[in-house]
């Protein structure tokens, strides 16, 4: 096990016992709020281009077409009564701890692209960001998150990839969680 997989698996065990009960509030908001499973689980691209399911609270409602969120028209009216506070706290993310602990996801790398975004998916593949494992956050998530057009994301991903370092993921994720905290560059 390699220093960064050893890191990962400590702190999603460290961050699951801290986070137990908040997480089950959530799920039970989730469930008292609106009709459907508590989870959604979404197919995403991992590392190598593999498909793997990735679970979120499920913040939109059960007929919400499976698309990226930014191609939905007036994507407000699929969201549930708590949607808009899960994503813009980024509660919605803690059953990625899950994946985090399977090893089929990190705490910091490019997130995992949902199995149609072609584009995205082609232009990561061209410049060697595939071999990365998927992150919960990443360097293009604090430089613009949801507002990123494709190429500029695969940008900061290609620069992640050259920078990546322990250090380099330890500023991600204090960035991160100020990011967080402000809710800042989420559209939805």
């Amino acid at each position: 096990m390699d220093l960064k997989r050893a890191v990962d698996f400590f702190l999603a065990v460290i961050a699951s016992m801290i986070l137990f009960v908040p997480i089950l509030i959530v799920a039970l908001c989730v469930r008292l709020t609106s009709p459907g499973p508590i989870l959604y689980w979404s197919k995403r691209v991992g590392r190598f281009n593999r498909v793997f399911l990735m679970p979120k609270f499920r913040s939109m409602r059960v007929d919400t077409p499976t698309v990226a969120t930014h191609l939905l028209e007036n994507p407000d009216r699929f969201l549930t009564p708590i949607g808009s506070f899960l994503r813009k706290s980024s509660l919605d993310e803690l059953p990625q701890l899950w994946c985090i602990l399977g090893g089929r996801m990190s705490f910091v790398g490019p997130r995992p692209a949902l199995y149609n975004q072609d584009d995205l998916i082609e232009l990561r593949t061209a410049h060697g960001v595939d071999q990365l494992l998927p992150g919960l956050t990443g360097w293009a998530q604090i430089n613009g998150r949801d507002e990123l057009p494709v190429p500029e994301k695969v940008k900061f991903d290609v620069e992640y990839l050259k920078r990546r370092s322990f250090g380099f993921d330890m500023r991600i994720l204090f960035l991160t969680a100020g990011k967080v905290i402000r809710r800042k560059g989420i559209r939805h």
